[in-house]
């Protein structure tokens, strides 16, 4: 048996693992202890891959829909035909009838998200679609309007704050997004270990404010009220640091006035937080700010999914930047990563889309459009019409609003290819599933967490095993696609030309022939590490970069500052505010306010098919409620009961919990396998999709962004007369 060092590549944490292999199988992961960075921590999802890895129901060639069943058939004849439709789809229609919908795990392994955009770019389609719109685009939107590219996200200086007051994040458990954060509780303790605070905000009190923190509840979907009071009280200590702003930022002038008439007396009845709490927080920031430590304001999804994620984000980063936190040392840091990932993405054109979308009139986003709209974007006669999708690594039927009209648009499309370890629900329709590699099938570089890392480092893998029968990396399947569609990679001959000159000489080291090639070429474009150095430490590299002064090196906005005021985010902002705070104040007593959660032993809809991450045999997910509200309704703990709003009902058990905030319930995502066939263990515990209550289509979506509203979704909730584990939407 030999054991071989890689990392993980769930999440941004990218924890170091050390893989046990025996006659070229995986027989287990363990955390690498000599991991530069994650020094010996996993958790369990990582270690538990090794199940993904080895499950049974693994694609192993490509098959081909053969009325209601599938047939296998052979990667030339599959790219061929594939190729043949995509072809005459152009040919009768726009380069537009084709489109493309990217899952999370693209965003993990840089072969693939450079390949699919590859390929979606020599078609010419601006028909992109991706998981973003469902848990992150806000902070993608607002960075391309406050620092000039999406890639540039500040960070908290976990190792070094006195400060950091995090919003609709949970740590524990999902070691929080758009951060490299392993070892997730060891930091935050690190925190109050040397005297400084950490605030949690939250509607459900987490795993993470168990063991750690202040606790605050929070109605859902209010936290931009939260901040504006939050900057209210700032502004009223005198805590606006006008050098940082004088040195940094413009706009200031245009939004000083904002939060003027949002004082904490106003905002507490709509958020649940009171004044003194929200000064208690301000005066631990300032004080933090003022005495050298730093602070820093922090959301993730929480926030994110909720009716004004946009706005929140946007706010969070001006008191961050008019405080002076921005780029400090223990403030929010701009990572200065292997490479300049910015201009690098500008380059290629990636990122860079001005284009709006047919329905709704979004704004594309890291060049995709909300897939809240794409059901309609597929039935909807017209220019642009989606006729054809590819889906990589994704399953939009379960992580976007809608599933039912979802599912009846997907199956109107002339061709549907998804590219994916397994058959899955949206892989159930498909014309085409094109057999994927594992992680631990292909060379990689976590190139991804860099903008997102405050200890910069570097690591390499190859392979750990050999591809599973016929399974082919992302790379190698984009590759052949744009070649029998007869389009070049990124629309570009030149890159075409350079790509295909590196397959010609795939000897040469270094030369981008596959996707370790494409790694090994990127590592090539840094000045800070080599390949060699990387293959002597094989558990990472540290890199001696500064982790401040980078901010303007990076920012790429016209001005050369931060923009606090981007036109875009300020256009009839006051009246905005004022609109939801209203109806936020006219919400019906009797609905309850509902948000989506992970759990420890789930990753969005993908961790389900493993034995192990269901304990005690759990088959379904449940729902939280506070005793008071449950009780109200005549349930307590073990009853089912049944949620249902406009869009749809479901039947769950459901979980009384003081960790809920009264009016709130909370529902762990990612469920609801009950026609996944091609995944049996899921299927067996298969569980509700709460996605199914989440309303789909233009007019339901965020305005600035088009992001689907997945918490804070009013409900009613009352005893279940059925033993139905889900129903259809009514």
């Amino acid at each position: 048996m030999a054991t071989t060092t890689s990392f993980c590549r769930i999440c941004e944490a990218a924890c170091g693992i050390k893989v046990e292999v025996e006659a070229g199988r995986v027989k287990a992961i363990a955390p690498d202890p000599d991991h530069v960075i994650s020094r010996g921590y996993t958790c369990i999802k990582g270690i538990r891959y090794a199940d993904v890895h080895n499950s049974p129901d693994r694609l192993q060639t490509p098959l081909r829909r053969n009325g209601n069943t599938f047939e296998p058939i052979s990667w030339e004849r599959a790219i061929a035909d594939i190729g043949a439709r995509v072809k005459q789809l152009m040919g009768q229609h726009t380069r537009d009838a084709i489109g493309l919908y990217i899952g999370n795990p693209a965003a993990f392994s840089l072969p693939h998200s450079l390949a699919l955009y590859g390929f979606i770019h020599g078609i010419g389609s601006r028909n992109i679609y991706s998981s973003g719109s469902q848990d992150c685009n806000n902070k993608l939107f607002v960075a391309r309007h406050m620092y000039g590219a999406s890639a540039i996200q500040p960070i908290p200086d976990i190792g070094n704050t006195d400060c950091l007051i995090c919003l609709g994040s949970n740590p524990a458990v999902s070691h929080a997004s758009f951060i490299h954060l392993p070892r997730p509780i060891e930091q935050l303790r690190a925190i109050e270990k040397r005297g400084g605070k950490v605030w949690l905000v939250n509607p459900r009190r987490t795993e993470t404010a168990r063991v750690l923190g202040d606790h605050v509840f929070i109605r859902p979907g209010t936290d931009v009220f939260f901040l504006l009071s939050f900057l209210h009280r700032i502004q009223q200590t005198g805590g606006i640091d006008r050098a940082a702003i004088e040195r940094h930022c413009h706009g200031w002038d245009d939004i000083e006035n904002l939060a003027n008439t949002w004082p904490a007396t106003r905002t507490a009845p709509v958020t649940g937080i009171d004044e003194k709490t929200v000064h208690a927080m301000a005066a631990d920031f300032m004080r933090a700010t003022r005495s050298g430590g730093g602070a820093s304001l922090y959301c993730s999804t929480g926030v994110n999914q909720g009716a004004h994620g946009t706005l929140a984000f946007w706010l969070l980063n001006v008191i961050n930047a008019v405080t002076g936190n921005l780029d400090r040392k223990g403030g929010a840091l701009v990572s200065p990563g292997l490479v300049d990932l910015p201009r690098m993405m500008r380059r290629l054109g990636v990122g860079t889309s001005e284009q709006r979308s047919r329905l709704g009139d979004f704004p594309a986003v890291m060049d995709t459009f909300p897939a809240g709209v794409l059901a309609d974007e597929i039935t909807t006669p017209g220019p642009r019409q989606v006729r054809a999708m590819f889906v990589s690594a994704g399953n939009p039927l379960l992580s976007c609003p809608d599933e039912s009209k979802l599912t009846q648009a997907f199956a109107k499309l002339d061709l549907l290819v998804c590219i994916d370890m397994f058959r899955n629900e949206t892989g159930n329709l498909a014309d085409y599933i094109l057999p994927a590699t594992s992680f631990l099938e292909r060379a990689d570089l976590p190139l991804s967490v860099h903008g997102f890392a405050t200890e910069p480092f570097a690591q390499y893998t190859e392979p750990v095993v050999p591809a599973l029968g016929q399974a082919r990396d992302e790379w190698w399947i984009y590759r052949q696609l744009a070649r029998a569609c007869g389009v070049p990679f990124f629309g570009r001959r030149s890159v075409e030309m350079a790509l295909r000159a590196g397959e010609a000489l795939h000897w040469v080291p270094g030369v981008p022939a596959d996707a370790a090639g494409i790694v090994q070429t990127v590592v090539g474009l840094s000045r800070h590490v080599s390949m060699a150095k990387l293959r002597r430490h094989p558990s990472g590299v540290k890199l001696d970069l500064p982790t401040t002064g980078n901010l303007h090196k990076r920012l790429l906005t016209q001005t050369g500052r931060v923009e606090l005021a981007p036109a875009t985010l300020v256009a009839n902002v006051y009246t905005d505010l004022e609109q939801a705070f209203r109806r936020f104040g006219e919400h019906s007593a009797g609905n309850l306010l509902l948000i989506s959660r992970r759990d420890r032993h789930g990753h969005n809809s993908w961790l389900h098919n493993i034995r192990a991450m269901h304990p005690r045999g759990r088959t379904s997910n449940q729902l939280l409620i506070h005793p008071h509200d449950a009780a109200a309704r005549k349930l307590e703990t073990g009853d089912r009961a049944r949620i249902e709003n406009e869009v749809g009902a479901l039947e769950v058990p459901i979980h009384c919990t003081e960790d809920m905030m009264p009016g709130t319930v909370a529902l762990q995502h990612g469920w609801g396998h009950d026609r996944a066939d091609g995944l049996r263990v899921a299927r067996e515990a298969a569980g509700v999709n709460v996605n199914r209550l989440a309303a789909g289509g233009a007019e339901q979506l965020e305005r600035h962004t088009g992001m689907v509203k997945l918490n804070g979704i009013a409900v009613t909730i009352k005893p279940a007369q059925t033993e139905t584990a889900a129903l259809e939407p009514a």
